[in-house]
């Protein structure tokens, strides 16, 4: 591929940016200075390096963000800061993404990426993909409720959630609040705040914890990101939906 889209693609710049680079800064392609952006570079053999360090090649980025509240899932907003606004400058790139939504107020797991076809296989509605939510109810959740989440229901505007699995983890009689873990293997708009309404409940704070076969670590501080790792990865690729 041509230089000017080789840097871009490691996040130095658009083309255009690049061409300004390539004069200030020293790139090498096996030990030859280029300043031509327009030189090509075989990404998978040719050493280039940036004042003598090796850039290594990558053209798909994933990254495992810890949402917090009022942050909204988007890639760009006039009026709200977006979960790309959390990534540093060295990490943040124009082609990246979040996979899915999590409401505004909503926490938790965010999977963030420039690699379509992915989140294409993540969020279509035909693989089922699970996700795991831990949430404050008020109300007292029952028996009854987990059987009807159990069998699948109906919830506003006469939409049909398939079968979900809810867990009961406590219940505070005296603030009439429940604590539950919620897995749904879909994505409807609101789903899980709709499927409590449906039972004549409200969803206090939600936060999801699991996504197919990514968990939330604890160690992963609210606000912050990793990069996936190659495991993670592979598990994610390769992750066998229903």
């Amino acid at each position: 591929m041509r230089l000017d889209k080789f840097l871009s693609h490691m996040g130095l710049g658009s083309r255009k940016e690049v061409k300004t680079f390539l004069k200030k800064e020293k790139i090498e392609i096996n030990g030859i200075q280029i300043k031509d952006g327009k030189v090509s570079v075989d990404e998978n053999n040719d050493i280039v390096t940036l004042n003598g360090e090796v850039l290594y090649y990558e053209s798909e980025f994933y990254y495992l963000l810890h949402k917090p509240q009022g942050v909204i899932s988007a890639t760009e907003d006039r009026q709200h800061r977006t979960v790309l606004d959390l990534l540093k400058a060295e990490d943040y790139r124009e082609d990246l993404f979040p996979v899915g939504r999590l409401d505004k107020d909503t926490t938790g797991l965010l999977l963030i990426t420039n690699d379509g076809k992915l989140s294409h296989e993540l969020l279509s509605p035909k693989k089922h993909v699970s996700k795991r939510y831990y949430a404050t109810i008020s109300g007292i959740v029952t028996a009854e409720d987990k059987r009807v989440f159990s069998e699948g229901m109906l919830i506003s505007g006469g939409e049909k959630c398939l079968p979900g699995h809810l867990e009961i983890e406590g219940i505070d009689l005296d603030l009439n609040q429940s604590y539950v873990r919620v897995t749904i293997s879909e994505g409807k708009y609101h789903q899980v705040k709709r499927m409590f309404e449906a039972l004549g409940k409200q969803v206090l704070t939600l936060h999801r914890e699991t996504m197919g076969p990514l968990v939330l670590e604890e160690a992963l501080k609210i606000g912050t990101y990793r990069k996936l790792t190659e495991k993670e990865l592979l598990k994610l690729k390769t992750y066998r939906r229903a």
